[in-house]
């Protein structure tokens, strides 16, 4: 049921503190990676798990929590969330292994996608249209401003206090985000109450994505991990067919079929992110084992990018409001394609020029592709579809980023083995990022494509 409650700043700071705090965790740990892989002795591949089975974890549960929490009630889904990620986030501080430290970063992204999946549910709930803008404006400076300090925070604290600080100093914010919410969240929020859960579609689901992504990822160990992959493409193409059959599907793919440009902007979010997600993990070692670079300082470089995207974005919002927005996007898309192509021909002694380019060329382009691309979404759809709209952003956009951190596990797996990323694997290391950057280049294109698509009048 909706809420009484009526719209306040309140609601507002519990949703925008949480939104911060999400992608500062995860931009932050990229600068500690290597710090972390020093301390334990891990891999490449494990390094890369610790990120991906974050991305994982929102991935398999963001469309079955987010649908239901509509049934359910979105405000006890978002205090869970946060429980979960604070005990998570306590967990990692205190891990003594990195079996364990990939074990409870799991368990943040199981908490972070139950946050993720109701929180901007509840503001557009208890905002009304004339005001709902404004908010949502403060919501996501407050996620490029959680990417922009991660990796200068996290690089502060690794150089003085230690990786595990950045888990530490977590933990008060979140529990003060949890009092607040429990003091000052009135009322619940729950649009679909009554309906049916999809318990079908959202096991089909979860195991489909799951065989398919760790079948990928186990190819080169494990004998039978094409049987699973394959398996999971099974799966999948058994979930899509059952979701077009029922009433009420967490994959609502009828709607999405039958409006091409959401199809379209949609497939376009999940390819950018695809893309582009990778390349703050392979500069973050980069700069660190490959250069030298104190983490710090690496921290301080590796902002250029958010802090772009958080000018271009209300920029390009104002764009999208005035012109068509799909050309804008496209636009942005291409500089994030041109950024990845110049990335490939870095080596050890590359100049930092080249760095700073291909960081600024990524942030002018991920800045203009965002906003203007989910206004395309949001205005081919109509205004009962809002919910369902934002919650595939979301999912493509996880997605994406899980696709990304997939294919650089892989890569890191096959040119490095086990073996840890020091200077003296460094070519091994750089070999696996060129090819990479090829691979982000081509996902690029096919994006592009996508986006010139959308050839109906927005």
């Amino acid at each position: 049921m909706p809420s009484s409650s009526k719209p306040s700043t309140d609601t507002l700071w519990v949703i925008a503190a949480v939104q911060f705090l999400t992608p500062f965790m995860f931009s932050a740990i990229g600068v500690a990676l290597p710090s972390i892989g020093k301390e334990f002795s891990a891999g490449a591949v494990q390094l890369g798990l610790v990120e991906m089975v974050y991305v994982l974890a929102v991935a398999l549960l963001l469309l079955p929590i987010g649908r239901y929490a509509d049934i359910h009630g979105r405000k006890k889904i978002f205090l869970a969330g946060i429980i979960v990620i604070t005990a998570a986030t306590l967990s990692l501080a205190i891990a003594p292994s990195i079996g364990l430290l990939i074990f409870f970063r799991f368990f943040q992204g199981v908490g972070a996608a139950m946050i993720t999946s109701s929180s901007l549910a509840i503001l557009s709930a208890t905002f009304p249209p004339e005001k709902r803008g404004k908010a949502l404006g403060v919501v996501v400076s407050c996620v490029y401003l959680g990417i922009s300090a991660g990796p200068l925070l996290a690089g502060l604290m690794i150089d003085y206090l230690g990786w595990r600080w950045i888990f530490y100093s977590a933990v008060p914010v979140e529990c003060a985000i949890l009092y607040y919410a429990l003091m000052r969240l009135k009322g619940e929020w729950a649009g679909a109450q009554g309906e049916p859960f999809d318990w079908i579609g959202s096991i089909l689901y979860i195991v489909a994505l799951f065989c398919v992504v760790v079948g990928v990822l186990e190819i080169q160990t494990f004998p039978g991990a094409g049987w699973l992959a394959g398996l999971g493409l099974i799966a999948m193409a058994i979930f899509v067919s059952f979701e077009s059959s029922i009433q009420f599907p967490i994959f609502p793919i009828k709607k999405i079929v039958a409006n091409k440009v959401f199809a379209l902007s949609n497939i376009a979010t999940m390819l950018n992110y695809a893309a582009s997600f990778g390349i703050t993990f392979f500069f973050s070692i980069y700069l660190q084992i490959i250069r030298g670079i104190p983490p710090k300082v690496a921290g301080f470089i590796l902002i250029t990018q958010p802090l772009l995207m958080a000018f271009c974005a209300p920029i390009a919002g104002r764009l999208a409001d005035a012109y068509s927005p799909a050309p804008i996007a496209t636009t942005g898309m291409a500089l994030c394609t041109v950024a990845m192509a110049c990335a490939t021909f870095i080596d050890a002694s590359s100049s930092m020029f080249l760095i700073f380019a291909v960081l600024i060329i990524m942030g002018l382009g991920f800045g203009f592709f965002s906003t203007p691309n989910t206004t395309a979404i949001m205005a081919s759809v109509e205004k009962k579809e809002y919910g369902m709209a934002s919650s595939m952003i979301a999912t493509m956009r996880t997605i994406g980023m899980l696709t990304a951190m997939t294919l650089v596990t892989v890569l890191l797996s096959w040119f490095l083995g086990k073996q840890p990323i020091i200077p003296e694997t460094g070519h091994l290391f750089l070999t696996a990022m060129r090819t990479a950057m090829a691979l982000f280049s081509f996902l690029g294109v096919i994006g592009i494509v996508c986006s010139l698509g959308r050839t109906q009048k927005q």
